[in-house]
């Protein structure tokens, strides 16, 4: 889901839904009891504790990257598979699968499963040396050895209230008992560094690809279909490149063919490129996809070695 404004500040709006956030905090509670199953393989979850946004996909991608053997496990949000069912990019769609994991299978083998304990076992028969959970920190089914929660370091824990009245999936607190790290993903604006200590910190940033340079002085209608879609118009100007129409969609929208057609007459006249994320690409219909841009971008770890270590830390010797 897109992050509604109000979600940043204690305004009127969040104050009146301010009760029915306790109630979504005293469910949370609940459920954040038990160990959850093992399977036989280390698991590594990459979650955090607001809704969408805060980068958690490229963050498990780039720590595929650090771990040969990895395999990927997620929901498929959006997609009608229930599983468990290894991904095919080449076979399957967004609608099918959703649009994480196709990103996801493109790095490391990755498995789609509404209940994540059979997907996790599926992977452990496949040979998988490891789990990365992309998501999942909230579901205590699955016994997870690493939890890592990735921060938005622009946007930090919004206004610190629960939904609906703020972005929290769960107190702040709640969540800091059982994650072990936290990657602080751009600049820290709001003090997390401190908010989450004792626990370790990591720094990381999302980088554009090389190729990206070109856009530097080029005119660009921008569209993204994300939790944050002005991150995504925010990393195009600092690149330089010149935002002449910007058009923000709900997260995960599917694009019918005439939105697409659309966004293209816009851009002639501009004589503008038509771009969007590496994310909302795959819910393009096919037809379209070769008339559009994409900014391809990856992690970049502050101290690489040290995030290494600490995942190495869980995996058999």
């Amino acid at each position: 889901m897109r992050a509604p404004e109000f979600w940043q500040d204690r305004g009127v709006l969040s104050t009146l839904l301010a009760p029915l956030g306790w109630l979504w905090a005293a469910g949370a509670h609940m459920r954040a009891g038990g160990t959850g199953e093992k399977v036989g393989l280390p698991v590594i979850c990459i979650g955090n504790l607001g809704a969408g946004g805060a980068g958690k996909t490229p963050v498990a991608e780039a720590v595929a990257q650090l771990l040969p053997g990895a395999h990927f496990l997620s929901r498929g949000y959006g997609g009608s598979e229930k599983g468990p069912i290894k991904v095919d990019p080449g076979l399957h769609r967004y609608d099918q699968v959703g649009d994480e994991p196709l990103l996801l299978a493109e790095t490391a083998p990755c498995w789609v499963a509404r209940d994540r304990v059979a997907g996790a076992k599926a992977a452990l028969r496949d040979g998988a040396r490891c789990l990365i959970m992309d998501d999942g920190f909230q579901d205590p089914r699955l016994h997870k050895d690493l939890s890592l929660l990735v921060v938005d370091g622009h946007a930090g824990f919004g206004n610190g209230h629960c939904m609906p009245a703020g972005p929290l999936r769960e107190p702040i607190d709640l969540g800091l008992k059982r994650a072990h790290a936290v990657i602080i993903l751009g600049e820290d604006r709001h003090n997390i560094a401190e908010r989450v200590a004792p626990l370790p910190v990591f720094h990381a940033w999302l980088e554009a690809e090389a190729e990206a340079q070109v856009l530097s002085g080029r005119h660009v209608v921008a569209f993204a279909g994300i939790g944050r879609p002005a991150k995504f118009f925010h990393a195009l100007e600092h690149l330089g490149a010149d935002v002449t129409e910007a058009y923000a969609f709900p997260d995960h929208h599917p694009y019918h063919p005439l939105e697409i057609e659309e966004l293209l007459r816009v851009a002639v006249p501009h004589n503008a490129i038509l771009i969007t994320t590496a994310k909302d690409i795959v819910r393009v219909p096919p037809g379209f996809r070769d008339q559009l841009a994409v900014l391809q971008t990856e992690v970049e770890w502050e101290d690489e070695n040290a995030i290494l270590a600490l995942l190495e830390s869980v995996l058999p010797k």
